[in-house]
């Protein structure tokens, strides 16, 4: 047989990559940070373990990379959605519904983001972070912000700090309360974005989540031969 083009392993592990990004959203949310190990992720992936130090220098850099990235697709489905707009207000109302919205609906996996980036090591920088930083910086501008450098990392301050005000164990605050703040801080209607009475009792929690991350189903779930010419290259 004739080797693979070099177009087709970089697609090869594009997807290897994606697969290890589900995969750790899907065992972290399961099971928990410590209960998963790099080899379960590498398993629910259908990758050779050693792949994963292929891609990532270990666990804590893959699932924040992983998180951010179920953020930043979040963030970008509420932004998009229909009906589509380019008002200021609305997308910020959008961006803050969707990133509450997903504290709410993925409660431990989002604990245990918040919990690592109190690591020393904090925001691992990858991709996912960047883009998710790109959005926010992007609804920020759209809000009629005339300060980006002063008012995006307060954006994303007052997000954060409403996230882990969600996830806190024991002594959660309600999300009403925590988008209450926010749309009185940005000036926005409760109206707008996606009202909490406006949804299904419980949220709208999917577990389908490969919309999230950009796999062919069809393609074998075996990466041995691809992580050997990843690592000779």
């Amino acid at each position: 047989m004739s080797p693979r083009s070099a177009s087709v392993n970089e697609e090869l592990r594009r997807r290897s990559r994606e697969r290890l990004l589900q995969a750790a959203v899907e065992l972290v949310s399961e099971r928990g940070y410590e209960a998963t190990t790099l080899g379960d992720i590498a398993d629910r992936a259908g990758s050779a373990r050693g792949l994963v130090s292929y891609y990532f220098p270990g666990k804590r850099q893959l699932v924040q990379s992983a998180v951010h990235r179920l953020m930043h697709r979040t963030l970008e489905e509420a932004l998009e959605r229909e009906p589509r707009t380019e008002d200021g207000r609305e997308r910020m109302a959008r961006a803050i519904d969707g990133i509450l919205g997903l504290a709410r609906d993925r409660t431990v996996l989002m604990r245990q983001h918040m919990a690592g980036l109190l690591q020393a090591e904090g925001f691992v920088q990858c991709p996912e972070q960047q883009r998710l930083a790109e959005l926010l910086r992007e609804t920020a501008a759209r809000h009629g912000s005339q300060d980006l450098d002063h008012d995006y990392p307060m954006l994303r301050s007052q997000l954060m700090g409403a996230v882990y005000s969600m996830v806190l164990p024991n002594v959660p605050l309600p999300l009403t309360t925590l988008r209450a703040e926010l749309f009185a801080r940005y000036r926005l209607d409760w109206e707008q974005g996606v009202p909490p009475d406006a949804e299904a009792p419980g949220g709208r929690c999917d577990t389908d989540l490969s919309r999230f991350f950009a796999t062919d189903p069809t393609t074998p779930r075996s990466e041995g031969h691809e992580g050997h010419e990843g690592q000779s290259k």
